[in-house]
């Protein structure tokens, strides 16, 4: 009788881990899902806004090219086509996850040489609208920060607060690690034991990567003795890691 309970009891002791096990695979599940679900909707979204937004400068081209150029002019109608085309175009880009450099010099350089091909004194009138268009179109790509020209670049480098962003960012991502901890939550939640496992650090080692991820926002933990999972600060630096990594080895 004794050997039935022990033998029962055991059977029981297994099917509660075996539970447990698959509780947590649901739950792993349920985290990366809603993850993925979220970022593909702020994707959806973004397509959404920047597509609204690109009609509105269509429209914009439209009305001020209507307004602003010169009413009495036999080159009207092709001037206002020409420049119409070049800033659609540029329009166009506010679609993109990253405008460059060269692609806004490029316009620039085309409507340059229009400028440079005016026959008549009024076309100043044409290309300041023109230009004023064309700053709209860029001013508004750089607030959805696509777009930095390299002189915003150098200024907001230069402005750079030394001491702040070493112990904010750079201190935190300086150890092996603290780098496959971040790694690891960015994917999904994890436990102490589940780090320490991971790192192949125990107990104060592990807690001292640990706080220092904590003390710069970097993670999280749910509750006292929960899970840790990552912020929105870490997911955007470890976003911002690869991007660098990628870059540096295209």
């Amino acid at each position: 009788m004794m050997d039935n309970c022990k033998q029962a009891s055991r059977e029981f002791a297994e099917i509660k881990k075996q539970l447990a096990e698959v509780k947590n695979d649901l739950r792993k599940y349920t985290e990366q899902t809603n993850q993925q679900y979220f970022e593909l909707l702020l994707a959806s979204s973004r397509k959404d806004v920047t597509r609204a937004l690109q009609a509105h400068l269509l429209e914009d081209i439209d009305e001020g090219l209507d307004t602003g150029m010169v009413k009495r002019c036999d080159m009207r109608e092709t001037c206002r086509n020409t420049f119409g085309e070049v800033l659609s175009r540029n329009a166009g880009l506010i679609l993109l996850d990253r405008v460059g450099e060269d692609q806004i010099g490029e316009r620039r350089a085309e409507l340059e040489k229009i400028r440079e091909k005016a026959p008549y004194k009024k076309c100043s009138v044409c290309f300041t609208e023109v230009s004023k268009l064309f700053a709209k179109e860029v001013s508004l790509m750089q607030s959805l920060r696509i777009y930095n020209s390299g002189e915003e670049l150098r200024t907001s480098i230069t402005a750079l607060p030394e001491e702040e962003f070493v112990e904010s960012v750079l201190d935190p991502l300086s150890n092996k690690a603290r780098l496959q901890i971040l790694k690891a939550l960015y994917v999904e939640t994890k436990t102490f034991s589940a780090l320490s496992e991971l790192t192949g650090l125990r107990g104060g080692n592990l807690l001292f990567h640990i706080q220092k991820l904590l003390d710069t926002g970097m993670i999280l933990q749910k509750h006292e003795g929960g899970e840790y999972l990552i912020t929105e600060k870490g997911f955007t630096v470890m976003n911002k890691i690869n991007e660098v990594h990628a870059a540096l080895n295209s």
